[in-house]
Parts: structure tokens; C-alpha cells; sequence
């Protein structure tokens, strides 16, 4: 009993020591110690134009994001996106025949290119979903559309922003 009791303190103590070591090779992303000021690199992305009611969100949204005050500072950075989006309607009522639930999906690929350059330093796609309840008011489904593609948009931005500032942090 007393050899096993020893061996359990042992294993902690070795374990506390090796976790204690690794502390010390996380690095917060957005630390100015980091090497690179990563919300200095943010701000310098400008955005290209996105089309349509669903980009105009998204690049509110982006603006907000990457400078924190929608003011464009940046110059040293184009960022390119293109949206996708599709709707469907999952559930619809048997004795009407009416949906009573849509689903809107939102794709956005999306180039990082320096500004005078022409290969893109970070490419991607990433993708949203939001579902809203439909009604027999068709206002009140147009307005539930509407924030279905400002919640795709708020996280596609999120979503976006965290991908460019974790590729810019690790960039020598």
C-alpha cells in the first residue's frame, strides 16, 4: 500500500513538472511580445466589395472584425470574398403544404493578397447555417430571412478574422 502510494505521488509530481514546462510554449495570439503586433496586421487588411444584400452584411460585419471602429486604416492587405448562399426548407406542414422552417446556408471563400501582389497568402472557405421559424405573415418571413443572413454573416466574420489573425500570428 505504501510502495503504490508513493508511486501515485511521484506520477502527480512529474506530471505537475512536465505541464509547467509546456506553460511556457503557449503564446497568446494577440500578446505584443508575439513578435508580429497581430491587431496591427488586421487592421491593415482593406476589403474588396461583396456583392448583394448578404455581402453588404458580411463586409459590415468584416469591417467591425479586423479594426475594431469600421474605420479603413489598411492598406497592406486586399481582402477578396465571394459568398454563396442557398436556402432550404426542412419541415413543412403535411395538412397545408406550407414550410414552416427555412434554413439558410452561406458559403464565403475568401483571399488574403498583399497589396500589390498577386498570390493569395491565406485562402479558404468557411460556412454558416441559421434556421428561422416560418409564418403565414409574409413580412414577418421576410424579416427572419434578414436575420438569418446577419447571423450568418456575424459568424462568418468571426470565423474569418480568426483564421487571418492565427495564419498572420505564425508568419515570419
Amino acid at each position: 500500500m505504501a510502495n503504490s502510494f508513493k508511486v501515485r505521488i511521484v506520477l502527480k509530481a512529474a506530471l505537475l513538472a512536465g505541464l509547467f514546462g509546456l506553460g511556457g510554449c503557449f503564446q497568446p495570439m494577440y500578446a505584443p511580445s508575439s513578435g508580429r503586433d497581430v491587431r496591427a496586421e488586421l487592421q491593415g487588411i482593406s476589403l474588396s466589395p461583396i456583392s448583394g444584400m448578404a455581402g453588404h452584411y458580411l463586409e459590415n460585419e468584416l469591417r467591425f472584425a479586423l479594426d475594431g471602429s469600421g474605420n479603413a486604416a489598411g492598406n497592406k492587405y486586399i481582402l477578396q470574398v465571394t459568398l454563396n448562399e442557398r436556402t432550404q426548407t426542412p419541415l413543412v406542414d403535411t395538412v397545408t403544404g406550407r414550410a414552416t422552417a427555412n434554413s439558410v446556408y452561406t458559403t464565403a471563400q475568401y483571399k488574403l493578397i498583399p497589396t500589390g501582389g498577386k498570390e493569395p497568402l491565406v485562402e479558404g472557405s468557411v460556412v454558416s447555417l441559421a434556421s428561422y421559424d416560418r409564418s403565414s405573415q409574409r413580412f414577418a418571413n421576410i424579416r427572419a430571412a434578414r436575420d438569418a443572413e446577419i447571423r450568418n454573416a456575424r459568424e462568418l466574420a468571426q470565423e474569418i478574422r480568426t483564421r487571418l489573425a492565427a495564419e498572420l500570428a505564425t508568419r515570419g
